[in-house]
């Protein structure tokens, strides 16, 4: 089983920072890929942005240059720096995770419980 625990939401105010993380753990043998989606009150998931274990990104066209991923293989840890946030950035804020548990098995995704972050004064 894996596990991906999320960390640093909260409140912050327009034009702020905030860093979220994200951690894996339990049946990992090789990360291939993890990333961040959100989730807005009465609206679907989307994309907000993977990397891959190699470093390759991929980012949400409407959030490049505001928002920076970056990965820790070494400690199993993905991690999202927010700038400028925005009112419209309020969100639950999910972690992803495409994880092979074993040298014999397939990859599976997994996601994490969700960190609420709030945009507001």
């Amino acid at each position: 089983q894996v596990q991906l625990v999320e960390s640093g939401g909260g409140l912050v105010q327009p034009g702020g920072s905030l860093r979220l993380s994200c951690v894996a753990s339990g049946s990992i043998f090789s990360i291939n890929a993890m990333g961040w989606y959100r989730q807005a009150p009465g609206k679907e998931r989307e994309l907000v942005a993977t990397i891959t274990r190699d470093g390759n990104t991929n980012y949400a066209d409407s959030l490049k240059g505001r928002f920076t991923i970056f990965l820790d293989n070494a400690k199993k840890t993905v991690y999202l720096q927010m700038n400028s946030a925005k009112p419209e950035d309020t969100a639950v804020y999910y972690c992803n995770s495409n994880v092979r548990p074993s040298t014999w098995s397939l990859s599976y995704i997994y996601w994490g419980q969700g960190t609420q972050v709030t945009v507001s004064s």
